[in-house]
Formats: structure tokens, sequence, C-alpha cells
């Protein structure tokens, strides 16, 4: 049945005048210039009220990053919402992991070309991500090298690790030992205690950096289990939980599974996300997680509600991202952080004897 009392089928919106452009104006002045238009734009002002929305309202917020973005230099900008408070945990691809370290290490990634022959690139030892070029043996190589000399010799690693005390170790060594660490936000989330999720890792520089260790008998290598764990431990502990997501893939589904670990599976807290914003040019009609709808999630419980605290901007998150940011900080003030890193191992024992202490009592 139709309901010809919802306010979105009437004539009662926000009348659009045409907002005037100026040499002059802030990022902050560019948003309200977008939330006066439409399309996209508009999206794109909505997601800047509900992230601002979750920064004020001490909401622990996640970052999804999937697609190819740390090697494009968005490293320092991640770093800039991590420092502020305004991200407290992160899932990410391991191959965003690995290139971000490049750039700690003054290990050369150049500007390329995107229309080139890559036979020829590749007789020069050039890898291509589009127009973004980088020497096989002066950067892959050489972080090969750093990687599994990283986690072979690191103390800090647990026996049983996940892949946040992986990238943990990797952000240690990188801060100890890389020319420049501040080109880094696997640094940054060492520094402030940020977790880093990589539950794809074997997809990834990083995991293939652990075939060498496997057969050498050395590493310890991760349980990517325990990252369910940990992840779903975050939102059991969290007031208001939201995230910011960087395209989608596993990484999103990753932290949007989180509501479905507590609520079908360890039956422990129902809800899922208070917030969610995705930044994405995927469509939803095929199928696929990356472009599925925000508000498709309310039927796996991965969100509270799937009428408001929600959004999807359609378009290129490197072009979208750092007005975000851009925006967040000059709206918010920073935050106290969380330090989640140092409390997750504690927060999933608890989760655990509670999880045990509910199955004891059933089977009375």
């Amino acid at each position: 049945m139709r309901n010809h009392n919802d306010p979105r089928h009437s004539f009662t919106g926000r009348k659009i005048d045409p907002p005037a452009v100026s040499s002059e104006m802030t990022v902050t002045q560019l948003i309200d210039f977008y939330g006066s238009t439409g399309y996209n734009a508009r999206r794109l002002a909505e997601a800047a009220e509900i992230l601002k929305d979750m920064i004020n309202t001490d909401s622990t917020v996640c970052l999804t990053v999937a697609g190819a973005l740390t090697p494009i230099g968005l490293g320092k900008t991640i770093s800039a919402m991590i420092e502020n408070g305004f991200v407290d945990w992160i899932v990410a691809t391991g191959a965003n992991v690995y290139h971000d370290l490049h750039f700690a290490y003054d290990l050369p990634v150049r500007q390329g070309h995107f229309d080139v022959d890559d036979d020829v690139l590749y007789s020069k030892q050039i890898v291509r991500i589009y127009d973004v070029y980088i020497k096989e043996s002066g950067t892959l190589q050489a972080q090969d090298l750093l990687v599994q000399r990283d986690i072979k010799r690191s103390k800090d690693i647990p026996q049983n690790a996940s892949t946040a005390d992986i990238a943990y170790t990797l952000g240690k060594a990188a801060k100890e030992n890389s020319k420049y660490p501040e080109k880094s936000f696997l640094v940054k989330a060492y520094e402030c205690k940020v977790p880093v999720y990589m539950p794809a890792i074997s997809d990834s520089s990083i995991g293939l950096n652990m075939l060498p260790l496997l057969f050498e008998g050395k590493g310890i290598f991760p349980n990517v289990i325990l990252d369910v764990a940990e992840s779903a431990a975050i939102l059991w502990k969290s007031k208001k939980s939201g995230g910011l997501e960087l395209g989608g893939g596993v990484p999103k589904n990753f932290f949007q599974q989180t509501g479905p670990a507590l609520y079908q599976i360890l039956k422990m807290k129902e809800g899922g996300q208070d917030y969610l914003i995705q930044l994405t040019d995927a469509r939803p009609d095929t199928g696929g997680l990356s472009g599925a709808t925000l508000q498709e999630g309310k039927s796996w419980g991965k969100i509270k509600t799937s009428h408001r605290g929600n959004v999807i901007v359609y378009g290129d998150s490197s072009v979208y991202f750092p007005l975000l940011c851009s925006y967040a900080m000059s709206q918010c003030k920073p935050r106290k952080l969380k330090e989640i890193y140092a409390k997750k191992d504690s927060w999933v024992e608890e989760m655990k004897q509670v999880y045990m202490a509910s199955k004891r009592s059933k089977a009375l």
C-alpha cells in the first residue's frame, strides 16, 4: 500500500536556488554548494553531514580501504584522520598496506601514463596501476625484502596473531627504520594504536611475502578467524558505531559483517552499524557486494535502520575522500584517541566469556 503521507512524496523539499561559485571558496563552502544542488553532489553533502554526526557523537569509526588508493599518495590523508581521532580502526586490502610502505622507505613511485604498451613496460621492469608506475626491482622487490625481514625478526607478533598484529609490527618497523615514517598511514596507525585489518591478506603482496617464510619455517602466520572475533568485539563494545567505506570489496563486507557475527552467529547483540557512508562506482543490479546498497544490508542486520544515517555517493573515492576529510577537520574538533589496538585482546576474551556463559545457561 502506498503511503501518501510520506514526506518524500510531497512538494516540500528545499527550494533550489542556483548557488554562486567564487574564487575564494573553502571546502566547507564547496560542500554547502553541493548540498544546495542535486545528484551525487548532494549525496556528497549528505555524506559530509553524516560523517560530522558520526564524529561528534563519539561513534567508533571504521575506515575501509579498497582500490589502489595508497599508490597515489592518499596515505597521509588517512593519517590525518587517524591523528585527529576521526578513524578508530581500519579494514584495508593488503595491497594498500604494502604500497603505503613504499613512501616511508622512499622507494620510487611515479606518475605515468594509462595509454601505453604494457609489453614495453614489462621489458623495462615497470609495473602499472592505471597511470601510476612502480619499479619492479627498485621498489617491489626492495619492499618484499623489508616485509619478510620485519615479519621474520619481530618479537611483537603473538603466537595466535590477527592480521592487525601483522600490520602493527610492520608499522612499528617502519617507524623505527624508514627514512620518512611520517608519509605512512600504517606508521600513524601504530603510533595511535589503531588496528589495521587485512582480512584478504593472502590476496596481496603482504601474503605473498609470507610464502618464503612458510617454506623456511620462520615467522608467525595470521589467524584470520581471530580477525572476525576482534572486529565483532569492537562493535560489541561500541555504544555507537559507523563506517566510511572507500570502494567495496572484502573490506566493505568484512566491516559490515560484524553485525551478523554478533546477531546471527553469537546471538549477543542486535543492530549492526548506526552509520554507513560508501563512496563507490559499483552498480547494485549485478548482485556484487561492492555495489550492494547500504539499505539492503538492513535485511542482514548490518545496519540499525535503512531509513537514515546512511548514504552512497557514486563516483571516484580518490576525488571524494580528500574533500570529506578536509570538511571533517574544518567542522569537528579532534577527539581523544580510542586506542583500540591496546584493548582488542581483552575485549575478545570478555566477549568469549559472555558467550560461553550464555551457552552454559541455555544447556541447563
